[in-house]
């Protein structure tokens, strides 16, 4: 037995009806939300005094760990990553520590941007993978700054577009997302439930 996560691109009612019928209850719904870039002038001034650097494999890891761990000690998902977690994701084909920017406050890192390229048909991608800032750090418009920095870096790297995915019910994120020029482009739904042992089948 164990959990069933059910996850839905743009769920119908039938979808619904289907995981009434079977057990399963909803649960998270993400927005993938996207912008063209370049980003606007005014809006990349906005860091004009912000300075951000690449992720530094062999010194960055133990830093970057801590903050997300911090920032998302409630995620399901990103929450509670280990070393060997941050290190199965740096051996990736796509993984790039240029794109993988870092804020520092005091010598002290304090948000980040990690960003992803993806080919779809004829236009290159940049993908806001994870950001975060110090909670301690939070309300400060630093999570704003970082994600301009790391959309800025995107289209230097070649990307035309940008997306990212985000909690349909993170509002103050959404409305950030949103002044920065995302629009939702699609929701996946999650439905989920427990599957007792004698319900699993081969």
């Amino acid at each position: 037995g164990g959990s069933v996560h059910w996850w839905v691109f743009e769920p119908s009612r039938a979808h619904k009806q289907i995981a009434e019928a079977v057990g399963l209850t909803p649960g998270r719904r993400l927005l993938q939300m996207r912008r063209p870039l370049p980003l606007e002038p005014e809006i990349v001034a906005e860091i004009s005094d912000f300075l951000t650097e690449p992720f530094e494999p062999g010194r960055d890891e133990q830093p970057w760990l801590d903050l997300n761990n911090a920032a998302f000690s409630q995620h399901p998902e990103q929450g509670g990553w280990t070393m060997d977690t941050l290190r199965s994701r740096m051996q990736q084909e796509w993984f790039d520590a240029s794109g993988f920017r870092i804020h520092r406050h005091n010598d002290v890192m304090d948000s980040f941007c990690w960003t992803k390229m993806h080919h779809e048909n004829n236009i290159v991608i940049g993908e806001i993978y994870v950001i975060a800032v110090q909670p301690d750090s939070a309300g400060q418009g630093i999570g704003r700054k970082i994600a301009i920095a790391g959309l800025d870096s995107a289209f230097q790297k070649g990307a035309d577009h940008a997306m990212l995915y985000v909690d349909a019910d993170n509002a103050s994120a959404v409305a950030m997302y949103r002044s920065l020029g995302f629009s939702v482009h699609h929701e996946e739904h999650s439905f989920v439930g427990k599957i007792a042992p004698n319900e699993v089948t081969s």
